[in-house]
């Protein structure tokens, strides 16, 4: 990556490693909309203003675009929605002076409709469903005799992600502090590990050091990390091989074998 930028609220770990970075306001110092999952699109209005050069995100896009060469100007959040609504036929009855009151379900095509409470009624707009059957590709690594273990990952409780934003919740942080590696008993037992015990996972692409979390919720065989942390991250081990059809990584799995830290050492 020879250029790197950012755009977000803190600053992230990520962040930290930009050639430039975008300070955003946040959800509660600026105007706009969002649509939930019931397909209502709602107005939102800013408490307070943003700190700093910081700036609402339709409005640093706009200036770097116009330093881009693509002039472009929007005096403030409601004419982009009114572009929208222009461009897009769900929302094409939407604008700010409706949604003063309350929100609009989408697809609202024009300004006398009161919106689609209930999007499918008798049957769904495109008939029955599809069904298409497919044949199962086995994971492109598995276990061997020299990574026996099967790896797979994923959230745990208390963060989202990279934690930019739980990490900085100290209450979570005392529920999850660090990186960690579940393993069941059996498996624990075979290899001569406790439980709390600090170890080293190695992949073919690279190796991390994480603490072993013994647990009989998790099959024999198959060991659990959460990718949260940049310390002990279980990214430095996954498999970024794509599926051939949905050019997805394998993320999720890949083979690994777990080290005593003692045993390591020459």
């Amino acid at each position: 990556m020879e250029f790197l930028v950012v755009q977000d609220i803190f600053l992230t770990e990520t962040a930290k490693l930009a050639d430039v970075v975008f300070p955003a306001a946040v959800w509660a110092e600026k105007d706009g909309t969002f649509t939930n999952t019931e397909r209502r699109v709602q107005k939102i209005r800013p408490a307070v203003l943003p700190p700093g050069n910081a700036k609402a995100d339709y409005r640093i896009l706009l200036e770097l675009m116009n330093a881009l060469g693509y002039p472009a100007e929007y005096t403030d959040a409601a004419e982009i929605m009114d572009e929208i609504a222009a461009l897009t036929p769900i929302y094409g009855g939407i604008n700010y002076h409706r949604l003063e009151q309350k929100g609009l379900q989408w697809p609202c095509p024009d300004k006398q409709h009161k919106g689609t409470k209930v999007l499918h009624v008798g049957s769904f707009s495109r008939g029955k469903g599809v069904f298409v059957p497919v044949e199962y590709i086995p994971s492109q690594e598995l276990p061997d005799a020299e990574y026996p273990l099967l790896l797979t990952t994923g959230r745990n409780l208390y963060h989202y992600h990279t934690r930019s934003m739980t990490g900085r919740v100290a209450g979570l942080n005392e529920l999850s502090p660090e990186s960690y590696i579940e393993i069941n008993p059996a498996t624990a037992d075979r290899m001569g590990l406790i439980d709390g015990e600090l170890v080293r996972v190695q992949s073919r692409r690279g190796q991390i050091e994480t603490t072993v979390r013994v647990t009989a919720i998790i099959e024999q065989d198959v060991v659990f990390m959460p990718f949260h942390f940049a310390k002990g991250s279980a990214n430095v081990l996954t498999n970024s091989t794509v599926d051939p059809i949905a050019k997805i990584p394998e993320y999720k799995v890949c083979a690994v074998r777990i080290e005593k830290i003692q045993s390591c050492i020459k």
